[in-house]
């Protein structure tokens, strides 16, 4: 009975349940965006239920995050020029590479999606501004790290 209950135990030692963010590894990378100026976008940690991004264009860096949020869910964490504390996006949609984030109470953006085709990802970011619902968009495509835009 002993040596079952010992097999048993070092079986489940090998087997880990899936950590909520592994679904969205296909962020991960080095993304390049060349229209209306420089923005690149760079995704590590798959395979490890944390994304962390960092995010450079012309108009300065953000620090991102993507992990579980303590409520059972996923969260997007956003930090525009390190500022602290995020603001937290809850993932409410995720099927087919696309994914979408969202806080309702956030000012702009309350939505930030990302789509994934191939070496193609669009990230979008929409919400009220000035009384209407205002989007901006990048085309980014797979890069080799540290590339920049010809």
């Amino acid at each position: 009975m002993r040596a079952l209950i010992l097999a048993l135990a070092l079986a489940g030692c090998g087997a880990t349940a899936q950590a909520p963010g592994r679904d969205l590894d296909w962020i991960s990378g080095y993304w390049l965006a060349c229209e209306g100026g420089e923005t690149a976008e760079s995704w590590i940690g798959a395979g490890r239920g944390v994304l962390l991004g960092t995010n450079l264009s012309d108009g300065g860096y953000e620090f991102l995050r993507i992990a579980e949020n303590g409520e059972g869910g996923v969260s997007y964490y956003s930090m525009p020029a390190g500022r602290s504390p995020p603001t937290a996006f809850a993932l409410i949609s995720n099927a087919d590479q696309r994914a979408v984030f969202e806080n309702l109470a956030h000012d702009f953006p309350q939505r930030i999606i990302y789509e994934r085709d191939g070496d193609v990802m669009v990230a979008r970011i929409e919400g009220p501004m000035d009384g209407r619902v205002e989007l901006m968009e990048w085309r980014f495509t797979r890069a080799v790290p540290d590339s920049r835009c010809a």
